[in-house]
């Protein structure tokens, strides 16, 4: 396993901005650790709760950028998609976002064909009207994301030793 470091003033600082700068402080410091290269040969270096805590970023930075279609368009349904995500993040207390990842599932596995395809700015755009189907799940992701995040926040902190060691 590679060695996750956080230094314990970085993460007073964090928990003091709150609490996306808490779990920022957390990805950041895993990303360090992979040197910002997440695959096969670098995932087998993490935990699983290390590996969840970036799916969660993923999909956090996408879904709030430009939903689920942008998510599956830049090439991370697989990850998020095919991969325990909605299992870890149930067992994380998260079931409300499990049961929406699970929902999207279903969706990415019948259009993530056509969404995947390149495509021009304009040609992505329309994306966004050819499948509605995603709206509703963009809006409850928006919906949550505080709640979520303070969630995952609290996980970090309950469970602390399993994403990073911290440095005096």
């Amino acid at each position: 396993m590679i060695e996750v470091t956080v230094r314990d003033a970085q993460l007073r600082q964090a928990a003091q901005e709150g609490m996306d700068a808490f779990v920022k402080t957390f990805v950041d410091a895993i990303r360090d650790a992979i040197h910002g290269d997440l695959n096969a040969e670098t995932m087998m270096e993490l935990n699983a709760n290390q590996i969840t805590l970036l799916a969660w970023d993923m999909l956090h930075e996408e879904v709030m950028d430009g939903g689920f279609i942008q998510l599956i368009h830049n090439g991370y349904g697989p990850f998020i998609f095919k991969n325990p995500f909605a299992k870890a993040v149930k067992l994380w207390g998260l079931r409300d976002l499990s049961k929406l990842i699970y929902e999207a599932h279903t969706l990415y596995t019948q259009y993530h064909t056509q969404i995947e395809q390149d495509c021009t700015e304009d040609e992505f755009m329309a994306l966004f009207e050819q499948f509605p189907a995603f709206d509703d799940m963009d809006d409850a992701f928006v919906e949550n994301e505080e709640e979520w995040t303070e969630q995952i926040a609290r996980y970090v902190d309950e469970h602390i030793e399993q994403f990073a060691q911290i440095e005096e």
